[in-house]
């Protein structure tokens, strides 16, 4: 039987808009293993967060899912009807949002709104509701659950918001957890409570957790393996060990703009801008801005190809940079 939780295979979501097709997705690939920590990583407008809303089905007007395969435990999600759908999101696969504020609702308490979730996906009264949503709001270690029940979302801290998001999102025992850069809003000391809960929790709980950022040093201190996405693209998949090793030149330049507190140097940034998704360079996607692009680069779409050690890579002279 496959260990694999989550089955991507040639993935494309487009969004049809009046200035042309945007190609968000075109044609991703990677798998999820059950239990373990994968980062899928790159700049804004990669496809990252769009990847999540097709897993989950919920991909914003005008996009859509317009080729490929999602196996969720080997069943097909895109052959799914929307019915069937509803019983999967938060109880299978759940989201964390990135700004929890714009994800409460400001109206309604949190006893509310989370109690609301558990009576429409498990059919209990309100009392055995609210019991659920204190033992989850005690998972995520927020202080005077009960009395948090009560309260409205203004009335607590961002990293209060986010432990609550959070509690939310586990609220049905889900076995596969997107969290969408759930650390961007917040200071940095928060930011490492949250990604020390989140470690916490796929570890206690057994969460196999996709964490999307932009981050390489959220991605080192959490992760087993890495997706490398760039502009709809995968660009690399590998181990932490293998992509810090010997890694794709994108995942290179993502490096190098890390700071890191064993090394004094200089911070590189990457030149250019993620391209026109509606019209996207020929050849390699991220030639236009890789030092080491060649003619080859620009003629023709490296495959992603298994270079050793389930290392992945999509590049025409990865192999000649790294002494192969």
């Amino acid at each position: 039987m496959s260990m694999n939780l989550l089955e991507i295979e040639n993935l494309k979501t487009y969004f049809f808009t009046e200035a042309g097709v945007v190609k968000a997705l075109d044609g991703v690939t990677f798998n999820v293993e059950k239990g373990c920590t994968i980062g899928l990583v790159g700049e804004s407008g990669s496809g990252k967060s769009v990847t999540a809303q097709s897993v989950l089905r919920i991909v914003p007007r005008p996009g859509r899912i317009v080729g490929g395969k999602i196996l969720f435990n080997g069943e097909d999600i895109l052959a799914k009807k929307e019915s069937e759908m509803r019983s999967y999101r938060g109880k299978k696969i759940s989201l964390i949002f990135q700004d929890p504020t714009s994800s409460l609702n400001p109206v309604f308490t949190i006893g509310n709104q989370l109690s609301d979730i558990v009576m429409q996906h498990n059919r209990v009264k309100k009392d055995e509701a609210a019991e659920a949503v204190v033992k989850a709001l005690k998972l995520v270690k927020l202080p005077d659950p009960e009395e948090a029940l009560t309260r409205y979302p203004h009335q607590f801290s961002g990293g209060m918001k986010q432990r609550i998001c959070i509690a939310r999102a586990l609220l049905l025992n889900p076995d596969l957890l997107f969290a969408d850069e759930p650390t961007t809003n917040l200071d940095v000391t928060i930011q490492a409570q949250i990604i020390a809960l989140l470690v916490d929790l796929q570890k206690n709980i057994g969460l196999t957790l996709v964490m999307i950022t932009h981050d390489m040093g959220i991605v080192t201190q959490m992760c087993k393996c890495v997706v490398v996405l760039y502009a709809g693209k995968v660009m690399e998949i590998g181990s932490i060990e293998k992509i810090f090793e010997m890694p794709h030149p994108y995942t290179e330049a993502l490096l190098k703009a890390v700071p890191r507190l064993d090394q004094t140097r200089k911070l590189i940034s990457i030149p250019g801008n993620i391209p026109n998704l509606i019209e996207p360079p020929s050849g390699c996607r991220f030639h236009p801005r890789c030092q080491y692009a060649v003619e080859r680069c620009k003629e023709e779409v490296p495959p992603l190809q298994d270079v050793g050690g389930g290392h992945m890579i999509s590049c025409h002279r990865w192999r000649e940079l790294n002494g192969g």
